[in-house]
Order: structure tokens, then sequence, then C-alpha cells
């Protein structure tokens, strides 16, 4: 099921957001307007998963892990730039992602950033 989730989900966030990162690189969007954009995209898929019957906190792990894929060449970029391997920054971001979704969902931080790194490890490069 975890996987299923994630093949719907990474198709509808991979072109909303890649579109409004565009927009953002070429200073069509401010700072701002892209955090509100990206919000409003996250907000939409999380609304669209529990209307098909997802649980709160599923929805919120999986949208984070689809964001984790779809941010790896960022963070890879991140890396490059600070001279650190690439899964000392994808573990950082992991373990943010699931501090976020512990704290908001009353969960376990350990067992969000084990699920997390499963999806992650499934769906990345």
């Amino acid at each position: 099921m975890n996987n299923n989730l994630m093949k719907m989900v990474l198709p509808r966030l991979a072109r909303p957001l890649y579109l409004q990162l565009q927009k953002y690189q070429t200073g069509q969007l401010s700072d701002l307007q892209f955090s509100e954009n990206f919000e409003s995209l996250l907000q939409k898929q999380h609304h669209w998963l529990s209307q098909k019957g997802i649980s709160a906190a599923k929805a919120a792990m999986t949208i984070h892990a689809a964001v984790l894929v779809l941010s790896q060449p960022g963070l890879k970029a991140e890396a490059d730039e600070a001279h650190l391997p690439m899964e000392v920054i994808e573990h950082r971001a992991l373990r943010e992602a699931a501090r976020d979704v512990a704290q908001n969902y009353g969960l376990k931080e350990r067992q969000v950033a084990q699920y997390l790194a499963n999806l992650v490890a499934s769906f990345g490069d």
C-alpha cells in the first residue's frame, strides 16, 4: 500500500512543483509566493489523499517522502556545496521531515523516520 500511495502522489506533485520551481528560478515568483504555492500544493495533495480514505498521518508521511524524493537534485547540490556526502544532507532532511510529522500527528519520530527512509529508498535515485 505504501508504494502504491507513492506511485499516486509522486506524479501529482512532480509536474506542478516543477512548474512552480521554474517560475521561481526565472523570477516570476518571489520567495513568499513560491512558499505559499508550495504549501497550497501540499495541502491539496493531503486533502486529495484524505478523500481517498488515507489517514491524515499516512498522507503526511507519504507527501513528505515524495517531497524528499523530488528534492534529491537540490539535496545533491547542497551536499556538493557543503563538501559533504549526499547521505548526510539527505539524512538531515529526512530527520527534519520525521520530526515535523511526529510532532504534528503524535507519532514516534523514529518510526516515522523509518517509514520515510523506506519510501525514499524505494523511489529515490
